[in-house]
């Protein structure tokens, strides 16, 4: 059914994007302002699912590309969406139907809010991950073999770029380089696709999954975080404090490692997560505790909120929690796409519950 989101459901999503984000996907906080912003100005966005639309109708997926830190400080002006769409209309000779997430994790799960309301346009509830990644071509859209191009990018100087490119790793090169020019962020569509592909190849029901977590987080009483594990089925890694942060912005990404010492009943344990954009690997004495494509997310132990990677600072008492991915991610293409191995570790993925099995 379609559902009009409004100043609460936004908030609720906003905590749900967060969650999802494994640490990625830029800050909810400021893509939130934008949200309520622009609902406020033009009205609720409406939430459709996409059996409700025609299957020949264009969905346009769509979201910032380039560095969180930098999307702390360098931040659009609202108008980007505008000129995607113009301009993927423009060379494709078509109409865009609704827009679509890229990844509904972090900020990038409440832009395409922003773009919508601005234009009049619904938004599909799916998106292209069901979490966030840090690269162009690791998105469900990629894994069904739809064609990348035409990739649109703006910034909020009004540049515009076209990508045509021979395949999806190299739309990545071409749109991180061109990130990096603009200022280390921008504004970007590709894999543009049918409502039709999309029932088969997007995430489906991700929108409305962020907004039931955030709900869930919002109605804890006594324990957020511990109620918030049992409702989605996570698994605790460790709880503890931010006692290292080592974090570097360079080529379009941040990266870095973050040390969470334990305590209470964790003292004693030491926890590396290691990160690009997302959490990607959680470490304990050099055995794996998580890792890609799977979800680790740092939670607020007393709020159960989610801390992106831009925004952890010594001294946080934290819980580190891992949740189970889409199951599309726990194929053989999948795992070639968004697996350990695809961000250079020398190790085979192994599912979070079976990790979590062996460490009791």
């Amino acid at each position: 059914m379609k559902r009009q989101l409004d100043q609460a459901s936004l908030r609720a999503l906003a905590r749900g994007c967060a969650i999802l984000g494994a640490g990625g996907g830029g800050d909810t906080r400021i893509g939130l302002l934008e949200a309520l912003q622009a609902t406020e100005d033009y009205g609720p966005v409406t939430l459709v699912d996409l059996d409700e639309l025609a299957e020949d109708e264009l969905i346009m997926p769509c979201g910032m590309i380039g560095a969180p830190t930098v999307h702390i400080e360098k931040i659009e002006n609202g108008d980007e969406g505008v000129r995607l769409r113009e301009h993927l209309e423009r060379l494709t000779g078509r109409r865009v139907a609704a827009f679509m997430s890229a990844e509904i994790g972090g900020s990038n799960g409440l832009i395409p809010i922003v773009w919508a309301a601005r234009i009049g346009l619904p938004v599909v509830d799916a998106d292209g991950m069901g979490r966030a990644f840090p690269l162009v071509p690791q998105v469900a859209m990629h894994l069904a073999g739809i064609d990348p191009n035409p990739c649109v990018m703006t910034e909020e100087r009004g540049n515009v770029i076209v990508f045509r490119t021979i395949s999806g790793d190299w739309t990545e090169r071409l749109a991180r380089a061109a990130a990096v020019e603009f200022g280390g962020a921008a504004a970007s569509t590709e894999y543009i696709l049918t409502v039709a592909q999309a029932r088969e190849a997007t995430v489906r029901n991700t929108v409305s999954l962020a907004i039931r977590i955030g709900e869930a987080v919002a109605a804890a009483e006594t324990s957020p975080v511990a109620e918030l594990i049992e409702r989605i089925g996570a698994f605790r890694l460790v709880t503890g404090k931010i006692s290292d942060v080592e974090r570097r912005t360079t080529k379009g990404f941040v990266r870095g490692s973050v040390v969470i010492e334990g305590l209470g009943d964790d003292s004693g344990r030491l926890i590396r997560l290691e990160l690009q954009n997302e959490n990607l690997v959680a470490l304990e004495q050099g055995r794996v505790t998580a890792s890609v494509p799977d979800l680790i997310t740092v939670l607020d132990s007393e709020t159960a909120e989610a801390i992106a990677t831009e925004r952890v600072r010594y001294g946080q008492r934290v819980t580190a929690v891992a949740m189970r991915c889409d199951p599309v991610w726990r194929t053989e293409r999948g795992l070639q796409a968004a697996g350990p191995r695809a961000f250079g570790y020398d190790f085979d993925y192994v599912p979070v519950e079976e990790l979590a099995r062996a460490a009791t």
